[in-house]
């Protein structure tokens, strides 16, 4: 009878032990907390493809836009940490919940409630005009809107979104006050700018680069340590006077407590996907350089950002303060 036991109790470990090498077994779910067309929707959609192959599992990207990031963010903080819903969030995950403590309301999510998988891109948005606007360089641009501030206006991802807040570090910089029109994502903050309704917006390269290709409108600057390789003309804020530096990030993200043995096969699945021909091919086509973090270094890297965003929200400060 002893030795039945035994047998049972191995039996039932073995079998507990295959359920957990087995993830995954149903369809995984890749939130993107921005509309179809900006830097989180075209990233997901490059890598979710292959985790598909590498997983044997559909990886399907689900838009969930709404309060510049936020809604989104809610969505995944509040599903069950099994590893079958991530997000592909920006920056703006760190800024998001800085806002809420600003406004002294209840936060839609908190940093800890997510662990990060990897960071997959790490790219300077560019201080992108309408070509109408009577100003070629960043220099003219500053001129005109200290001269005229209430025809300027700028577009944005949303408050204290991916997009807003680097905008308002080049003007708290530049001592200079614009109009802000707050949309709901990358695709229609660009869109603002190529109807008229903004004049300038801080632009993912990725995002820019058709529609510089085509003249629709024109960079002045970008926010990076250093000029881009797809892009050597267009010189950095620090070079012209400006000592701000900031990245639009990606990362994949899972709830906190994502249980260990699926939290590995995730960071080795994404590890592998970097890698792969096709998300390399994909990424190249929408012009968005891979700049991998595993997780460890990542979750480090992230940290340190957070804390400095969080400086930076603070100085915003609310809509009207200033």
């Amino acid at each position: 009878m002893k030795y039945l036991s035994a047998m049972l109790c191995a039996f039932f470990a073995c079998c507990a032990a295959l359920a957990q090498d087995a993830y995954p077994t149903k369809p995984i779910t890749i939130v993107s907390p921005f509309p179809p067309g900006g830097t989180s929707d075209l990233t997901a959609r490059q890598i979710a493809p292959v985790l598909d192959r590498i997983f044997g599992q559909p990886v399907i990207v689900q838009n969930r836009p709404g309060a510049a990031g936020a809604t989104g963010a809610q969505v995944v903080a509040n599903s069950p940490p099994d590893g079958y819903t991530l997000i592909l969030h920006l920056v703006s995950i760190s800024a998001l919940p800085e806002r809420d403590k600003l406004f002294g309301t209840k936060p839609a999510y908190t940093r800890d409630q997510f662990v990060g998988i990897a960071r997959l891109t790490a790219d300077p948005p560019m201080l992108v005009v309408h070509p109408s606007l009577p100003a070629r360089n960043l220099r003219e641009f500053v001129a005109l809107a200290r001269n005229k501030p209430a025809a300027m206006i700028y577009s944005s991802s949303g408050l204290y979104g991916a997009s807003h807040v680097p905008y308002e570090m080049f003007l708290q910089a530049a001592k200079l006050k614009m109009r802000h029109l707050p949309t709901t994502g990358g695709a229609p903050a660009m869109t603002a700018v190529l109807g008229g309704h903004a004049v300038s917006w801080a632009c993912p390269p990725n995002i820019a680069a058709p529609h510089l290709a085509s003249g629709k409108v024109r960079a002045l600057a970008q926010w990076g340590g250093r000029r881009l390789e797809a892009f050597p003309n267009i010189s950095t804020l620090r070079e012209q006077g400006y000592d701000i530096e900031y990245y639009l990030w990606g990362g994949l993200f899972a709830p906190k407590n994502v249980p260990p043995h699926v939290f590995a096969r995730l960071r080795n699945a994404v590890s592998q996907a970097v890698s792969d021909a096709d998300f390399i091919k994909g990424m190249e086509k929408i012009r968005t350089p891979i700049a991998y973090q595993d997780a460890d270094e990542f979750n480090d890297w992230w940290e340190k950002d957070a804390r400095k965003l969080a400086q930076v929200v603070q100085r915003m400060g609310k809509p009207g303060e200033k």
